[in-house]
């Protein structure tokens, strides 16, 4: 069986007429985003439910969302912009998608929650599988932390190991056993020195987890010397995109793959931002190597709340119900979910598609070499941009990141968004381009960028 379709959307070119329009100036401040903050504060911890939210590293507040449609937010108190945020990652086809909009429509009314197999969750899961050749199976979960939860506890029931060894500066969600030496908004707010990133984890656990410099093919080299025999799993991001847009060589990936295959230890991929996001299917694809698992989440669920862990039928059946380890879920596979996400992963089955993202970010680097300062750049690959603002060579791991890049950002962030231009609210993170912006957009990112950049030094 298979629900792979020939697309039947627009033309990647043909983005909604509301997202054509340029960057408007911000003329009604944010005196009611900051009544709803101040509120907001009295009732969830830090006015805020995920913490870069805050605002904090750029020296401002939270603007309130009330709407938004395309490439396009409209904050509270009136003021529109170009958002380049785009729900950090999943809204590859825009805001509000019609397309989107009209399966989850269908969908809602036959049930919001089931708890129960329904046939959608078996369309997703091929679709799914075949983004991935060599795979077979998928388990749907409800985000990406528990997917990635899931495959490191899968790992350890797989090789009965209880190791695990990730990278410097790698973020792969909240759970207790990664938050070590982690990125994501933990970089602005975590404590230094402790041997976790996060209050709260107990040692024992956290002495489970090594972490390697990233891109140090050595260092793991000497790891698997000593405890080789011990280590379930090494987790990464093929493509690292949780603390800058570090992006390494397919000699490091192929390497990674050649240790743990002789030490018979799980690589898994942590793709729940590079899936689907270059091309059908993962990261891992471009660079011609195969992981055993991979964590996927944000795009596969259009907009929805969605995670899954993909792999071989040999390993992704340890799971229960057939096999030893237990993962469970009342909300997996949730059919407004899986709606959106499969009309997702069928609009990107059109080519046309990530050439065009390409194209738009072609368009950003282009722009910004011709009339920016020297300093004023972005390290791109398709249509994930981060911004990193000095000279030299791109960063490959976070100790190489400069100070001079993360001030310049913050210095010049609230000037772009006066300028109606939304970026993520932290110098560390990328920036996402969809199928909803045009070369409008881009163009008023980019003018709003050297604007601001001629008050920078």
């Amino acid at each position: 069986m298979t629900t792979r379709k020939s697309a039947s959307a627009k033309s990647p070119k043909q983005a909604p007429v509301a997202s054509t329009s340029a960057a408007t100036p911000v003329t009604a401040g944010h005196a009611k985003s900051q009544e709803w903050f101040a509120r907001a504060k009295t009732l969830i911890p830090g006015g805020v439910n995920s913490p870069v939210r805050a605002c904090k590293s750029v020296q401002g507040e939270p603007i309130y969302i009330a709407e938004a449609a395309g490439s396009h937010i409209t904050d509270v108190d009136g003021n529109r912009y170009i958002d380049f945020c785009m729900s950090w990652g999943p809204l590859i086809l825009g805001h509000a998608d019609p397309h989107v909009i009209k399966a989850v429509q269908e969908a809602a009314p036959r049930g919001l929650s089931y708890g129960a197999c329904h046939p959608a969750e078996v369309a997703i899961a091929q679709a799914l599988v075949d983004g991935f050749p060599g795979f077979e199976m998928a388990r749907l979960v409800s985000s990406g932390t528990e997917a990635v939860m899931t495959a490191l506890r899968l790992a350890r029931g797989a090789t009965g190991r209880s190791l695990i060894v990730k990278f410097e500066g790698g973020y792969h969600g909240h759970s207790d056993g990664l938050l070590v030496k982690a990125g994501s908004g933990l970089i602005t707010g975590a404590k230094p020195g402790a041997e976790a990133s996060s209050a709260g984890i107990p040692k024992e656990l956290a002495a489970l987890t090594i972490s390697v410099p990233l891109g140090d093919l050595r260092a793991v080299e000497k790891l698997f010397a000593f405890h080789g025999s011990k280590i379930a799993a090494v987790i990464i991001e093929p493509m690292p995109a949780n603390n800058g847009l570090l992006l390494q060589t397919p000699e490091f990936l192929k390497g990674l793959r050649k240790i743990t295959a002789a030490n018979g230890t799980l690589l898994i991929f942590d793709e729940v931002i590079s899936g689907f996001r270059l091309r059908y299917g993962g990261y891992g694809g471009l660079v011609d190597v195969q992981p055993d698992l991979v964590t996927l989440g944000k795009i596969i669920g259009g907009g929805m709340p969605i995670g899954a862990i993909v792999g071989t039928r040999k390993l992704i059946e340890l799971l229960a119900p057939v096999g030893p380890v237990y993962q469970a879920g009342t909300l997996s596979g949730n059919p407004v979910s899986v709606a959106a996400g499969l009309e997702t992963l069928k609009r990107l089955q059109d080519p046309k598609t990530y050439a065009y993202l390409d194209s738009l970010g072609a368009h950003l680097e282009q722009r910004l070499a011709a009339a920016g300062p020297a300093w004023l750049r972005v390290r791109r690959l398709g249509s994930i941009a981060w911004p990193y603002f000095d000279l030299g060579a791109f960063p490959v791991n976070a100790d190489t990141i400069s100070a001079k890049a993360i001030e310049r950002f913050n210095a010049l962030y609230a000037a772009v968004l006066a300028q109606g231009v939304y970026l993520p609210p932290s110098a560390y993170e990328v920036w996402f381009l969809s199928l909803a912006h045009t070369k409008a957009d881009v163009d008023a990112l980019a003018d709003a960028l050297i604007a601001a950049a001629a008050q920078v030094d």
